[in-house]
């Protein structure tokens, strides 16, 4: 993924509008929308001001995986749970389990039917 489309799921999650955001840190609309459809990218103060405001590191706003994770989706696994409160990271380890515990199903299904 792209800064741009970082930034976009960001504002969607937020339930707000690119204008909200730009008010919020004091730019453009226009700035935030070219942010967001790739046309034009931030400096490193705007990079540490959404970072703060969105609670993200910048290495997430900028898509860079210092190897620490495999991929976007693990990195952004981590940011969703990073963001949940204490009974929500439980809820959300409980469910896992469940698609864990429905893998290894199928998967043992799978071996009896071909032997």
């Amino acid at each position: 993924m792209s800064f741009g489309n970082n930034l976009r799921t960001l504002i969607e999650e937020r339930n707000m509008t690119q204008k909200e955001l730009a008010q919020q840190m004091n730019i453009a609309p226009s700035t935030i929308g070219s942010y967001v459809q790739n046309t034009r990218e931030p400096d490193f103060a705007m990079l540490k001001l959404l970072a703060g405001y969105f609670d993200v590191s910048i290495d997430y706003l900028l898509d860079y995986s210092s190897g620490e994770t495999e991929n976007h989706q693990e990195d952004e696994m981590l940011r969703i749970f990073r963001s949940l409160t204490e009974e929500q990271k439980n809820i959300c380890i409980e469910q896992c389990r469940v698609f864990v515990c429905m893998n290894h199903k199928k998967k043992t299904k799978k071996r009896k039917l071909s032997s």
